[in-house]
C-alpha cells in the first residue's frame, strides 16, 4: 500500500519500527477495512518533507488516509494531525475524515496532500510521545521559516539554536557557523547569527529529544504560536484577521491581537454567506458579532475549523451525529469527527496503573539517588579538606554510603532503559516482557539483602558524626555550614539516614503493585517474592530505624533550643511539638511547647541572629492532672495542666489541636506513672535559676540568650526552616506519629503549578519531604529554586468556581496564600494528595493506628 520516496527522517531519528500499532483507535478495535474497488495513488508530504505514496480504494474515506498515515508513521497521538490540500482557488484546505477522499481531492494524481499539527494544544506537556514532539518541532520549524510564527528577535535566536542542537549536536563554533550559512531557519538570520550560536553554546549535553522539548516550550508561549490567520474586516470594513485557538476566537489586526472571544463567552457560531458572526451570552455588552470574509467558502472553511477547534478542546467525548430530518434541512449538518484531546490523554499508556508505578518508583528513586550523591561526593569533599574529621569518621561514611550509591546508580540506570521501552512502541509480545518492574526490583532487593551491613551501619554514621563534633567544635561548626548550603534542602542526618527510608517506600511500591496485579499476571511473582524480602528486611532494621530517627529529632531540637542541656541522650523520646497559647495577666501569649517522656518544656522564639528557641521552664509529667477550662476561663479550645500545686493553663488554636495535645499528654503523663523514677533536670543553671519568674515580655528573656549558651562561631548561623520554626509560624503542631508518617510519605515528579492570580502554568520538577515541598527546574538541578512548607495549609480539589477548567488539580490554601497544581493523571493526582495529606493534618494515636493505605 505504500510506496516510499526518501526514508522518514521521523523514523530514522527514533528507530521507529514501520508498522506496528496504532492510537486513533479506541482500545481493542482495528484500522478500518479498505474498501473494495481500484487502487489509486495518493502523494503525501510529511513534515520532515519526504513524500510518501499510498495506493488507496477511490471509495475510501479521508479517515481510511489519514490511519493509514498514521499506521506508517507509527504515530500513537496522530489526534492532533490531519492533512490539507490547495483547493482550486488556491486554498490550503482540510481533508476531513467522513469525507470519500475522490470526491474532495480534485485530479488525486497531481494532488500533494500536507500531513500538518492541525490541533495546538497550549500546554506542550500533555504531548506524551517523543515522536509526537519531533513532529510538532518540525511544524514550529516551517512556521518559523514561512515567517507565519513571529516574535522577537531574541525569541527567534532562542528556538533557532535548539532547533540547531537537535540537527548537529554540541556547539563547535565553526561546524555551527558554517551550518548557519548552509541553512536557513529565519527571515534575516544573517544578522542573528551570533546571538543564535550564543543560545546554541548553553544548550551542551542536550539530547534531540530535548531539544524538541525546549523548542516547544519557547514555542508554546508566543502569541503566534499554532495560528493560522484568516482575512476578514469588519462592518466599519477595517482589515482584521480571524484565527481560533484552543481557548476560543480570535481578532489581529497585522501580528497584534486586539480582541479574543474565550468558548464560554460564546453563544453560538454561525455564518450566512460572507458573513461569520459571533453570537455572544446576554452579560456581553455586545449580543452579535459580525466580520465579513472574502467569500462564502472562506466563510464556510474558518466556521469548520472553529466547529473542530470548540469540540477537540472543550467536550469530554466526539459529538454523537443528529438524526437526519425527513423531508428536508436547514444549515450544515458538518461536526466534528474523531477523538477529543480529553479522550487523547485518557487512551495513552500512561494511565496504566502499573505504568504510573513505575514512573513513580523512578521519580523518587533520582531524588533518592541525588540525596545519596550529597554524602558521597559533596559532604565528603568537605571533610576531606579538614584537619579536625578524625580517619576512622571518613572511612565508615565511605564504606557505608558508596556501595550503596554504586548499586542505585546501576539500578537507576536499570529503571531509566525499562521506562524508555515501556514508552516506545513494541508489540504485544514484546509488551509482555519489557511492561513489568518485578524481576529489577527483585534483582535489586536481593543485591540490597547483600548490602544490609551498610543498611545497618547508617545509623551509626549518625551517632559516630555526633560524637565527633562533641569532640571538635572546629567539625561541628563545619557540619552546620554545609547545612546552611542550597544543595543541603534537610538536615544532614537526614541524609544519612535516607537508606533506611528507602526500604520503606520500595515495600510500599511492592504493596501497591502485588494489588494491582492479579495472581495469574507474569509480573506479580516476582513482585511477592521481592516485597517478602523487603519486607523480612525492613523488620530486621526497625527497631534500630525508630530509634535512630527519635535520637535525630533530639539532635534537631538540641539545635533550636536554648537553655536546655543533655537532650539527646538514650531513653529519651519527643512525642509532640508545637504552638499553644499562654494565658497570663496580659492575656494569651503564643509559646512553644515540647513534649517528651517524663517532662513538658515551653519557650519562646527570641529575636536574636539565630532565632532560636529560649526554655523558660519545664513541667514534670508524673503527677499532672490535665482537664478542659474552656467553661472555667472563657477560652475556646483552652485546657488546664496541673502539677505540684502549680496550674498552666494553654489553649489550642481549634478543637482537633487541643484533642491531639491533650491525648498525647494524657499518654504520656501514664508512661511517666508507670516508670515512677525522678525526672531529669534539663535546664541549664543559669536557665533554671530564673525559670520560676519568666518574664511576661515574649522578648525580653531571649535577648540574652546566647550568652546563656555561649557564642562559638557554631551558634552565630542556624537553620531557620526547622520543624519547629514552622510550626512556630503556622501555629500547629507535629507529633511523633507525625514523622514517621511523614517518613513514609515522600514523592517526586513534575507538576505544573498555578498562583491564584496568574494566568499560565509553570512546569517544575517537585520533591516532598520532612513535611515540605521543595520546587526544582529539573530533575537534574542542585538544589532547589524554593519551598513550601506545608504545616497548616489545607489540600482540597480546585473547585468549578475558581475556572480553572482542567482535570487533576488540587489547591493548596493557607490564610491568603493560594496555589494550585496539575499532576499528569488520575494516579499521581491521588498519589500527591495522599502524601500532601500526611503533612497537612497532623495525627492522632487513635487514627493512625486505625489507618489503613488506599489501594
Amino acid at each position: 500500500m505504500v510506496e516510499h520516496g526518501q526514508t522518514s527522517m521521523a523514523g530514522q531519528r527514533l528507530g521507529a519500527p514501520e508498522t506496528l500499532g496504532i492510537s486513533t483507535l479506541e482500545p481493542g478495535h482495528k484500522p478500518p477495512a479498505m474498501p473494495a474497488g481500484r487502487l489509486v495513488p495518493i502523494r503525501v508530504l510529511l513534515l520532515d518533507d519526504s513524500e510518501e505514496i499510498f495506493d488507496i480504494s477511490h471509495r475510501a474515506s479521508g479517515r481510511v488516509l489519514f490511519e493509514t498515515v498514521c499506521l506508517h508513521l507509527n504515530l500513537i497521538e496522530g489526534d492532533y494531525f490531519g492533512l490539507e490540500f490547495q483547493s482550486s482557488h488556491r486554498k490550503m484546505v482540510s481533508l476531513y475524515k467522513c469525507n470519500p477522499c475522490m470526491r474532495v481531492c480534485p485530479g488525486p494524481k497531481h494532488t500533494v496532500l500536507r500531513f500538518v499539527v492541525k490541533f495546538f494544544p497550549p500546554d506542550h506537556t500533555v504531548l506524551l510521545e517523543e515522536l509526537t514532539r519531533y513532529l510538532f518541532a518540525l511544524q514550529v520549524r516551517q512556521d518559523l521559516a514561512s515567517g507565519r510564527l513571529t516574535c522577537s528577535d531574541p525569541s527567534a535566536a532562542l528556538l533557532v539554536s535548539h532547533i540547531i542542537q537537535s540537527e548537529i549536536g554540541d556547539f563547535e563554533e565553526t561546524r555551527c557557523r558554517q551550518h548557519l550559512l548552509n541553512t536557513n531557519y529565519i527571515p534575516d538570520q544573517m544578522a542573528l547569527m551570533d546571538t543564535i550560536m550564543e543560545f546554541h553554546h548553553k544548550h551542551t549535553g542536550q539530547s534531540p529529544a530535548e531539544s524538541d522539548y525546549r523548542l516547544l516550550e519557547v514555542a508554546s508561549r508566543l502569541e503566534m504560536y499554532g495560528i493560522r490567520l484568516h482575512p476578514a474586516k469588519d462592518r466599519e470594513g477595517t482589515k482584521l484577521s480571524l484565527a481560533v485557538a484552543h481557548g476560543g476566537v480570535l481578532v489581529f489586526q497585522g501580528h497584534n491581537r486586539i480582541n479574543d472571544f474565550n468558548w464560554s463567552k460564546i453563544r453560538k457560531l454561525s455564518f450566512k454567506r460572507r458573513r461569520f458572526l459571533v453570537k455572544l451570552r446576554q452579560n456581553v455588552n455586545q449580543d452579535t458579532l459580525e466580520f465579513l470574509m472574502a467569500s462564502r467558502d472562506c466563510c464556510k472553511m474558518f466556521w469548520k475549523i472553529c466547529v473542530e477547534y470548540h469540540a477537540f478542546f472543550r467536550l469530554f467525548e466526539e459529538p454523537r451525529p443528529k438524526p437526519k430530518p425527513v423531508l428536508f434541512s436547514r444549515g450544515s449538518s458538518f461536526r466534528f469527527s474523531g477523538r477529543t484531546q480529553k479522550q487523547v490523554i485518557d487512551y495513552n499508556c500512561r494511565t496504566d496503573k502499573a505504568y504510573c508505578i513505575a514512573k513513580e518508583l523512578l521519580n523518587t528513586e533520582r531524588t533518592y539517588l541525588k540525596d545519596l550523591e550529597l554524602i558521597t561526593v559533596l559532604f565528603q569533599k568537605v571533610l576531606d579538606k579538614e584537619d579536625c574529621v578524625p580517619e576512622a569518621l571518613k572511612t565508615l561514611l565511605s564504606s557505608t554510603y558508596e556501595p550503596l550509591h554504586s548499586h542505585h546508580t546501576h539500578f537507576l540506570q536499570e529503571l531509566e532503559e525499562r521506562l524508555s521501552l515501556w514508552e516506545g512502541q513494541c508489540n504485544m509480545q514484546v509488551k509482555g516482557e519489557i511492561q513489568r518492574l518485578g524481576d529489577l526490583l527483585l534483582k535489586s532487593v536481593q543485591e540490597l539483602k547483600a548490602l544490609s551491613a551498610q543498611l545497618e551501619m547508617s545509623s551509626e554514621c549518625v551517632f559516630a558524626l555526633e560524637r565527633a563534633c562533641v569532640a571538635s567544635c572546629r567539625l561541628e561548626c563545619v557540619c552546620r555550614e554545609f547545612e546552611l548550603q542550597k544543595v543541603c534542602y534537610i538536615p544532614l542526618n537526614v541524609f544519612l539516614l535516607s537508606p533506611l527510608h528507602r526500604l520503606l517506600h520500595y515495600r510500599q511500591i511492592l504493596d501497591r503493585l502485588c494489588k494491582h496485579y492479579p495472581p495469574t499476571h507474569t509480573d506479580y511473582s516476582d513482585c511477592k517474592a521481592a516485597l517478602d524480602d523487603v519486607c523480612k528486611l525492613e523488620a530486621a532494621l526497625r527497631p534500630g530505624l525508630e530509634e535512630i530517627e527519635n535520637y535525630q529529632k533530639l539532635l534537631e531540637l538540641q539545635k533550636d533550643l536554648i537553655g536546655v542541656e543533655h537532650l539527646a541522650v538514650a531513653g529519651r523520646q519527643l512525642i509532640r511539638l508545637g504552638c499553644l497559647s499562654k494565658l497570663s495577666g496580659k492575656g494569651l501569649q503564643q509559646r512553644m511547647f515540647f513534649l517528651f517522656n517524663g517532662v513538658l518544656l515551653y519557650s519562646t522564639r527570641g529575636i536574636t541572629s539565630t532565632n532560636q528557641f529560649t526554655v523558660h521552664r519545664q513541667l514534670p509529667l508524673h503527677g499532672m492532672t490535665i482537664r478542659e477550662s474552656e467553661d472555667e476561663w472563657g477560652v475556646p479550645h483552652s485546657f488546664t495542666l496541673m502539677v505540684q500545686q502549680q496550674s498552666l493553663v494553654v489553649a489550642a488554636r481549634s478543637e482537633s489541636e487541643m484533642e491531639k495535645w491533650m491525648e498525647d499528654l494524657k499518654m504520656a503523663v501514664d508512661m511517666a506513672e508507670e516508670s515512677n523514677g525522678p525526672t531529669a533536670d534539663l535546664l541549664t543553671a543559669k536557665s533554671s535559676g530564673a525559670s520560676e519568674v519568666e518574664s511576661e515580655d515574649d522578648h525580653r528573656g531571649s535577648q540574652t540568650s546566647l550568652q546563656c549558651n555561649g557564642n562559638d562561631s557554631a551558634n552565630t548561623r542556624h537553620r531557620g526552616n526547622t520543624t519547629a520554626h514552622v510550626c512556630w509560624h503556622r501555629n500547629t503542631s507535629v507529633s511523633k506519629l507525625d514523622f514517621s508518617i511523614a517518613t513514609e510519605n515522600q514523592l517526586s515528579g513534575n507538576l505544573l503549578r498555578k498562583f491564584k492570580n496568574s494566568n499560565g502554568w509553570q512546569r517544575l520538577w517537585v520533591v516532598f519531604t520532612n513535611f515540605t515541598l521543595f520546587f526544582y527546574k529539573t530533575h537534574e538541578d542542585e538544589y532547589p529554586l524554593a519551598s513550601l512548607p506545608l504545616l497548616g495549609y489545607s489540600v482540597t480539589h480546585a473547585g468549578e468556581s475558581e475556572n480553572i477548567h482542567k482535570d487533576h488539580v488540587f489547591k493548596l490554601h493557607f490564610k491568603s496564600h493560594i496555589y494550585y497544581f496539575r499532576t499528569e493523571s488520575e494516579y499521581f493526582f491521588e498519589r500527591w494528595m495522599t502524601v500532601i495529606r500526611s503533612a497537612t493534618a497532623s495525627a492522632s494515636r487513635t487514627r493512625y493506628l486505625n489507618r489503613t493505605e488506599p489501594d
